[in-house]
């Protein structure tokens, strides 16, 4: 008998890409739960009949809603009201609910974490402290990119990918000089899936799982990675970099940790990843 995998935030970045490697791959029976499906898939419902109906029917739940964007979005909306009443209905309720059914489950959580000035940050520390304290697993995600429905919460490389499509130009938040870890979102549900089929040896291990690739690279190399990818496709495309430093993630003490790149190891090149999105993308506007 198949399993019954729930996601909730089953339409977001990583959500889309798990949902597929689940079915496609795994062969396990996806259950879809995401606001972008409808109201009744309201995860700040707390009389959602329907949320509760498929946590208790389902083996597995993978955690990842959340209200979420990229560093465009964070910016502007991360310290205002609806952001934060927003994610802390999302986080009681949900969790309420899996305490309910004693459900297996993973908590998405962020490099973030550690970051104080961060409301954000501060939302998912609470996630991992609740996780902890229901003796379930959290993993700490470094930077995923992929496949986005949500086009107005873009992380920075579909953000940057979305601007060389649509206006031939790459206009950046910041200097470009700042390094992060970036992950293909194909490779983080890999990861996700081995977590969860290693769930007991992962929880007695009691070590933050981090999803990354531990490999860093400037935000300025990702721009000039996409603009040779175009040139090879006959398009010329400018970049305009901005005096500004990340206030976001420039955080020196924000180290990944290794201890899950003993039992897994990411597939994508960052220039084979960004690649499939540019693909993706033209096809979509074409």
């Amino acid at each position: 008998m198949k399993k019954n995998i729930l996601i909730l935030g089953s339409e977001g970045q990583i959500g889309g890409h798990l949902q597929d490697y689940l079915k496609l791959k795994k062969k396990y029976n996806v259950i879809k739960f995401d606001l972008i499906l409808g109201k009744k898939f309201d995860l700040r419902n707390f009389n959602n009949h329907l949320l509760e109906k498929q946590i208790k029917k389902s083996d597995f739940v993978f955690f990842l809603a959340f209200d979420v964007g990229g560093s465009r979005y964070l910016k502007k909306y991360q310290k205002t009201y609806n952001f934060l009443i927003n994610n802390l209905l999302i986080l009681s309720n949900v969790f309420r609910l899996l305490k309910k059914h004693k459900k297996k489950f993973i908590f998405a959580s962020s490099q973030m974490s550690n970051m104080d000035f961060s409301p954000y940050g501060t939302l998912k520390r609470l996630g991992e402290d609740v996780t902890k304290s229901l003796n379930a697993v959290y993993v700490k995600f470094w930077n995923v990119y992929g496949i986005e429905k949500e086009l107005k919460k873009s992380h920075v490389i579909t953000d940057f990918v979305l601007m060389a499509t649509r206006k031939k130009k790459i206009k950046m938040l910041t200097s470009g000089n700042e390094s992060r870890e970036f992950l293909y979102a194909d490779d983080c549900s890999e990861g996700l899936c081995k977590i969860m089929s290693r769930y007991k040896f992962f929880l007695k291990k009691k070590k933050e799982l981090h999803i990354t690739t531990s490999k860093k690279i400037k935000i300025i190399k990702i721009a000039k990675i996409i603009k040779k990818i175009f040139l090879k496709k006959g398009i010329k495309i400018s970049i305009y970099p901005s005096k500004k430093k990340d206030e976001l993630q420039n955080n020196v003490n924000n180290l990944s940790n290794k201890f899950f790149l003993r039992f897994w190891e990411p597939k994508h090149r960052i220039e084979d990843g960004i690649e499939k999105i540019i693909q993706y993308y033209q096809k979509k506007k074409g």
